[in-house]
């Protein structure tokens, strides 16, 4: 009879409708420790430019430039640790030069940070291991086995952890102590704004400048079209000594790369960057920005970055670059997804 009863009130309550409690817009941040930002906030310091780079020689122009924090993310880490020690290097005769010019100066200390291939599957962690044994001051973690795999060491969220929102921000922040978290690639300028007012924005790191990765696939292209072999044990690897692009039915030529798990990105063939924005992000506080190369020579890098630090210094307006680089380095930059299309 009880068992009945009880049956007969679930019954009544399952064809209720669902009561919902509407909030005020920021309550759930408050309660949660999240500070609501409102306005614009005053430029306290420097904004940072960040570069990403895919090869060594891209990482010697870098250095050229004076880039101080640098992410790497090569085909085969082992030349990470190449990388780490030209880095510093580097910054060492840097600093015999010039021992008196970071006194006072609020720039953050040089770093680079390496990067992890974005997939990790079960019987890969010897790849994990090979990244973390480069030494570097950073690791730039894409998934949920990175983020325990490079415990207790400095570490910046990817893209690929998808923060679009001050709830996911506030999440990787606190549970894993990621120093900061990138931008959802899915976010336009509008939706960009709000994310930076919801939450400080010193946490979050904005490209503004890369070559969208299309698609990612375990199909490697290398093995299969420029090699004899089977998989990695018998393929030679020609991605280390070949560049391919694969050439779509208007003529566009995408970059293809392979990872150390012989996993393929293809990556857009035209850069896009959100340099016309910066102006309003840097308003709301943003202070960190990266840009992204995939293929470009030296002489690409040195000028792109120059234009960008033109920008981030006021000297150049957002349009004026623009421009600039789609007819200096013929890179055809496009204004990508963070236009709002509803303006």
């Amino acid at each position: 009879r009880l068992r009945r009863e009880a049956v007969i009130d679930l019954e009544a309550q399952r064809i209720k409708p669902k009561q919902w409690q509407l909030r005020e817009r920021g309550t759930r941040n408050t309660e949660r420790g999240i500070e609501e930002m409102s306005g614009a906030r005053s430029p306290v310091e420097t904004a940072e430019l960040i570069v990403l780079v895919r090869s060594l020689a891209q990482l010697d122009a870098a250095l050229r430039c004076g880039v101080t924090t640098l992410y790497c993310e090569f085909e085969d880490p082992k030349k990470y640790r190449e990388a780490v020690t030209r880095f510093h290097e580097a910054q060492a005769a840097a600093a015999c030069k010039n021992p008196a010019s970071s006194i006072g100066c609020p720039a953050p200390a040089p770093s680079i940070w390496v990067a992890p291939p974005r997939i990790t599957k079960m019987g890969e962690e010897w790849i994990l291991q090979q990244v973390r044994s480069c030494n570097a001051d950073g690791y730039l973690v894409r998934n949920y086995d990175h983020l325990k795999n490079f415990a207790n060491v400095r570490r910046t969220g990817d893209f690929s952890l998808n923060v679009a929102n001050a709830l996911s921000a506030e999440y990787f922040k606190t549970r894993f102590g990621l120093e900061r978290v990138t931008a959802s690639y899915d976010l336009n300028i509008v939706q960009l704004e709000s994310l930076l007012k919801s939450a400080p924005p010193e946490w979050f790191e904005i490209t503004i400048h890369q070559h969208m990765p299309m698609f990612h696939m375990e199909h490697c292209v290398f093995c299969a079209f420029l090699s004899k072999g089977t998989d990695f044990t018998n393929c030679g690897r020609p991605c280390d000594t070949h560049d391919v692009k694969l050439r779509d039915r208007v003529g566009a030529e995408h970059p293809l790369k392979a990872d150390a798990g012989c996993r393929n990105t293809v990556f857009n063939s035209r850069a896009q960057t959100g340099a016309e924005y910066v102006a309003r992000l840097l308003q709301l506080g943003a202070r960190h920005f990266r840009i992204e190369f995939v293929s470009e020579t030296p002489a690409e890098v040195e000028r792109t970055i120059g234009q960008y630090r033109r920008l981030l210094r006021g000297e150049i307006s957002g349009t004026d670059l623009w421009r600039e680089l789609k007819l200096l380095s013929q890179l055809g930059v496009t204004r990508g997804q963070m236009e709002n299309l509803a303006r």
